[in-house]
């Protein structure tokens, strides 16, 4: 049974006022410090206030090469040293009001930020929000089901990890190219794509939620890998982290006169890192009171001073590990690995659909995806591997291009170089690749998306 309590209501009533009396105030420098523009932020502490200010900062496509935070008590101050994504100083004068706009009390809170990086779609298409178990040609099953339901892919973004995998996808109806709302119909797409997601090899279960409305895309990846439980070992790994990746050094103690628990992360700097471990500490229901973030070379320190949202800090190895292994993810999630695929060309309903299949019938297998349109433009970002995990070879990048159309797609060309050349054809043999791929195509089959096993288009 639960009772309710009145002392919850008003001590949210009363943080809504001390936030309207306090707004958060919002100051650029420009000029003490030579290579990055100062935003020194000041408010009324309440829960979320340093996620709310990194994402807002990352939205807008900042780097942040150091930060100092302090919230202890009722009052929250930051400090971040910001550039642009080429390393620049800002040289808007509107950055302050942009930030002003989005924090204070008349702007959009980090729940339902829509004129951010990440949150272009909401109530004009319907999102669609699938995690399960990653595998070779999962992607193409998922747009073929989607095409089959006279479903157009407006945006999406998919991450892997751990071999677990992510998804957002926005659709609407393709005949109207209006959100879906009838509830029959997403019933049956839910239905469907959870049949796709489960297969016959997920032991902790597959999920997919439809709905009609805003979310920050990455925001919410972040909750559903962690949600998901990315951050367990898995005996079976798809996907490598390659010779490439550095694995992050994290550290947990308890600072015992403080009453805090001390968390250092050292790791290859990367953009969004910030709000990648921010982020996951949020979502594990930490409260970051200190933090100091380094971040101008190649590598990145960061040092957070955290309690639980209890007060306590961390109290056992069990909760240590955890955290550990929560924040290991968090860097790793948005890590790309294999070669970075560009299709840019004109949009139309089942181009998802035809693109990813024609990479799992070279043997590719896609470990993370970013999907958009502009206008009547598909601009589209996929990272592939081979399907048995090994380097993609160049003739399968160039099959695939030729299945596709070179002008349409294109791959890095320094990227082309570290593919491997195979020493010959090809033989008829068995492989792994083929494998997966005819396992895919099988299952594709049974749901009566393609008209035979061997079907190739």
């Amino acid at each position: 049974m639960h009772y309710w309590s009145p002392s919850l209501d008003v001590d949210h009533e009363f943080e809504k006022l001390v936030h309207r009396m306090h707004p958060p105030r919002v100051t650029v420098d420009h000029i003490t410090d030579k290579k990055s523009t100062l935003v020194k932020v000041d408010s009324a502490n309440k829960r979320g206030s340093l996620l709310e200010v990194v994402q807002v900062l990352t939205d807008m496509n900042l780097s942040i090469k150091r930060a100092y935070i302090s919230s202890d008590g009722g009052w929250f101050m930051d400090v971040f040293h910001v550039t642009d994504q080429y390393g620049n100083k800002l040289s808007g004068d509107d950055v302050a009001d942009r930030i002003q706009q989005s924090l204070g009390p008349r702007g959009c809170s980090f729940r339902s930020l829509r004129g951010s990086v990440g949150v272009q779609y909401a109530s004009e298409n319907t999102t669609i929000e699938l995690t399960g178990r990653d595998r070779p040609g999962l992607l193409s099953e998922i747009f073929a089901v989607l095409t089959d339901l006279k479903c157009n892919v407006v945006a999406s973004e998919i991450w892997t990890h751990n071999s677990r995998m992510a998804s957002i996808v926005y659709i609407t109806d393709e005949a109207t190219n209006l959100p879906i709302n009838d509830p029959d119909r997403l019933a049956k797409i839910k239905q469907l794509l959870l049949y796709v997601l489960k297969g016959d090899l997920d032991r902790r279960g597959a999920q997919t939620a439809v709905s009609v409305g805003s979310t920050h895309t990455q925001r919410r990846l972040h909750q559903l890998m962690y949600a998901d439980r990315d951050y367990d070992t898995d005996e079976y790994h798809i996907v490598p982290d390659g010779a490439g990746s550095h694995k992050p050094i994290v550290t947990v103690e308890n600072c015992v006169e403080k009453g805090y628990t001390v968390v250092n992360l050292r790791c290859p700097d990367r953009p969004k890192l910030l709000f990648d471990t921010v982020c996951t500490l949020t979502d594990m229901q930490y409260v970051v009171f200190h933090a100091t973030i380094i971040a101008e070379g190649s590598e990145a320190l960061q040092e957070f001073y955290i309690r639980h949202t209890d007060g306590c800090p961390i109290s056992s190895e069990a909760e240590r590990q955890r955290v550990i292994h929560c924040l290991e993810a968090a860097v790793k999630r948005r890590v790309s690995k294999g070669l970075r695929l560009e299709l840019c060309g004109e949009d139309r309903v089942g181009l998802l659909s035809d693109v990813t299949r024609i990479f799992r019938e070279n043997g590719l297998s896609v470990t993370r995806a970013e999907v958009k349109t502009r206008g009547s433009k598909a601009v589209n970002a996929f990272y592939v591997i081979d399907s048995s995990g090994n380097e993609v070879k160049s003739e399968t990048i160039e099959a695939v291009r030729n299945a596709i159309g070179e002008s349409v797609l294109k791959v890095n060309e320094d990227e082309m170089l570290t593919c491997s050349k195979s020493p010959g054809q090809r033989t008829g043999g068995f492989s792994l690749g083929n494998l997966f791929r005819n396992r895919s195509e099988r299952f594709l089959y049974n749901l009566g998306l393609i008209r035979s096993c061997s079907e190739v288009a």
